[in-house]
């Protein structure tokens, strides 16, 4: 099963997502989406599971959420400090016991294993602004370890 993860579009959906995209399972969208229109544009790709973020002030929905794929269990939240996510958090990952915690806010591509528990940020994917690197990324999951391919855009 291969997911697509996006983050801090920013009201942006860069053209290239959807060939980027193109046949995955599900799509997960960690924040700053910037406009619900683009949540409906993504789902004409594939499923979507998407968060708030600090950025989304005008939107309805959710700043978390727990969803089950490909028999893994993902944790989405804008701002996650993989060191120190915070009580709150902190509590939500212990009762919840996610494989994989998603996240967005900084800009920046991250992948790392803390523990048992994958730790992913897909990087930013809104519009291009001071020669800032822009990506999303690609998460195969499979019998084995997952792999994650971070795509430039």
């Amino acid at each position: 099963m291969t997911l697509g993860l996006i983050s801090d579009t920013h009201g942006f959906l860069d053209p290239k997502v959807a060939g980027i995209f193109r046949g995955v399972s599900h799509i997960l969208h960690a924040g700053d989406i910037g406009g619900w229109h683009i949540v409906p544009e993504l789902e004409l790709i594939a499923p979507v599971t998407a968060v708030l973020g600090n950025n989304d002030p005008d939107l309805t929905g959710r700043e978390t959420e727990v969803i089950e794929l490909g028999g893994r269990k993902f944790l989405v939240h804008h701002i996650v400090s993989p060191d120190r996510p915070g009580a709150g958090l902190q509590e939500r990952i212990d009762r919840t016991q996610p494989d994989f915690v998603m996240f967005g806010h900084t800009h920046q591509t991250f992948w790392s294993k803390r523990g048992e528990r994958w730790f992913v940020n897909p990087g930013y994917a809104g519009k291009p602004r001071l020669n800032l690197p822009r990506s999303v990324a690609l998460l195969e999951l499979g019998d084995g370890e997952p792999q994650i391919r971070f795509v430039d855009l």
